[in-house]
């Protein structure tokens, strides 16, 4: 199936009986919050790339607020990275992301929460002021210090001893700290500033479900270019 984004207009894909397809954008790292759980846990799905701009028809059906990823299956459809992260690990419960210890599980979700409140809006805030934001800056540096001092404590992976959902899900975020280096280069991790989240960056980019959903940077930046100027090349990368 053609890897190509989906667009008003555009009909339905046959979805066969008892098939899991994944509704995606390629470069959105919420969607690759659901493609590293599907590739770290072998789970034969399909995927169907949409152009979330151009929104076929089709898709706001089965997810009104139009937003990736959203998961279908036969009658069933998810929505919410969190959540079709989370209804992935229960459905296809062999090799599981998720501890089995409730405080383990809730101080991961905590994390989560954390990171989505903190680091994340940072993020973004420091790319989209060009480094210029010197709260954001602060802020987003409180955060990778959090991060820091959480791994000191935990081990070589947010999930101690092994990657689990926890990793995971601030993976796609980490991934794309490059973006960081023209506008706030000061600010991407190292040895000499936060060493144990400079360490597990390293660690993670040898993760199988990683190195199966990544995009270099090179590419990051190319797709961030054309976002900004408000023409996404969704099929950036692909064959014409």
């Amino acid at each position: 199936m053609s890897q190509k984004s989906h667009v008003k207009g555009d009909p339905f894909p046959p979805l066969a009986k008892g098939k899991l397809r994944l509704y995606n954008m390629r470069f959105c790292p919420f969607g690759q919050r659901a493609r590293l759980v599907l590739a770290h846990k072998g789970i034969e799905h399909e995927t169907i790339n949409v152009d979330l701009k151009k929104k076929p028809e089709w898709f706001l059906e089965r997810n009104p607020k139009g937003l990736v990823p959203t998961i279908e299956q036969d009658d069933k459809v998810v929505y919410e990275s969190l959540v079709v992260s989370d209804y992935l690990d229960q459905v296809y419960s062999k090799n599981p992301l998720t501890p089995a210890d409730p405080y383990r599980k809730a101080r991961d979700s905590m994390f989560v929460d954390f990171y989505g409140n903190k680091m994340i809006p940072n993020y973004y805030k420091v790319l989209r002021t060009e480094g210029k934001d010197d709260e954001a800056k602060e802020d987003l540096a409180s955060a990778f210090k959090a991060i820091d001092e959480e791994l000191k404590a935990r081990g070589k992976y947010l999930g101690g001893a092994s990657v689990a959902m926890v990793d995971l899900m601030v993976w796609p975020w980490l991934e794309r700290l490059g973006l960081l280096s023209s506008v706030a280069p000061d600010l991407i991790p190292s040895k000499a500033t936060f060493p144990n989240l400079a360490a597990y960056i390293v660690a993670m980019l040898e993760v199988p479900a990683v190195k199966a959903t990544i995009f270099d940077l090179d590419t990051h930046l190319k797709f961030v270019m054309s976002f900004k100027a408000g023409n996404p090349d969704y099929d950036l990368g692909l064959e014409p």
